[in-house]
């Protein structure tokens, strides 16, 4: 395996490594849980993103924060970018970058986009510069590479917009996609504790029925089941990948009565808690 390349300046951390067939497990597990990834996969490979499974017929970039990640299987190189917030804050960025909410943390869970010729080759060359900047090591290498981080995610920011605003499922146009990301950035952040439409449109500065209005009109889930998608997607985080009981991960969530939580999530999945943490094995598959 190549040498790890990181940056680091006191709080700042930047770090880019290279995965084939050989060290694909390598990637798999905790230690890059904390970091803003954005991962280069090539055509060929299998890899889960949290309840996920893909499969990629394209090479592709995934935007990845605190999902669970498990490549399955893959062999030419992938590239690993990998960020705290210290050194770039997609949030603090996001009027130079307006990835939040598409890229990152869409209530879509689509937290990829596929690449062509032409786009492949200017990704893996903005890659390259990083890597050069990163084994070179000069004074200026942090701006340098922050431009070329800023680079990669201008461009698969048009190329989100271009495969998954436009489409038979989602026609969201540019006049309503601010509402659509702000919608998205509140409800990551907020989740646990806020439940309810009216939390999120007094967030938005505008009435309840009107942010239902303006998903029915774009042919959306209403935001109240995009609100409870998220809640339970954290809760089957939780039950499968820690060993927290069904009531602490109700009380995680915002539920003080986990009797309703238990029967809020088997209303919507179909299985209680208890049986999830159980038997889940598998969930939707996906050729990309």
């Amino acid at each position: 395996m190549p040498q790890q390349l990181i940056f680091q300046d006191h709080y700042k951390r930047l770090g880019l490594e290279i995965f084939s067939e050989k060290n694909l497990k390598d990637v798999n597990g905790n230690q890059f849980s904390t970091d803003i990834k954005v991962f280069f996969i090539p055509a060929g490979y299998e890899l889960t993103v949290d309840f996920n499974h893909y499969r990629t017929q394209k090479p592709s970039l995934f935007f990845l924060t605190n999902q669970h990640l498990v490549i399955e299987k893959g062999k030419e190189e992938s590239v690993l970018l990998y960020y705290n917030r210290d050194f770039y804050c997609i949030q603090i960025h996001d009027k130079e970058v307006a990835c939040d909410g598409l890229l990152f943390h869409n209530v879509f869970e689509i937290p990829f986009v596929e690449l062509d010729h032409e786009e492949t080759g200017i990704i893996k060359n903005l890659l390259q510069n990083i890597q050069s900047e990163l084994e070179w090591k000069d004074s200026s290498a942090e701006e340098m590479i922050r431009t070329y981080v800023k680079q990669i995610i201008i461009r698969a920011t048009r190329q989100w917009k271009k495969q998954n605003l436009n489409n038979d499922i989602i026609k969201i146009p540019g006049s309503e996609l601010d509402i659509f990301r702000d919608f998205s950035r509140h409800l990551e952040i907020h989740f646990r504790e806020k439940h309810t439409v009216a939390d999120y449109a007094e967030l938005l500065h505008i009435a309840p029925k009107t942010l239902t209005h303006k998903f029915k009109n774009l042919r959306l889930d209403s935001p109240n089941q995009f609100i409870i998608n998220r809640i339970l997607l954290e809760a089957k985080r939780l039950l499968f990948y820690t060993d927290k009981p069904v009531k602490e991960i109700a009380y995680d969530l915002g539920y003080e009565d986990p009797a309703y939580f238990n029967s809020l999530f088997t209303n919507k999945t179909g299985s209680t808690p208890s049986n999830f943490k159980k038997n889940y094995s598998s969930g939707k598959k996906y050729n990309i």
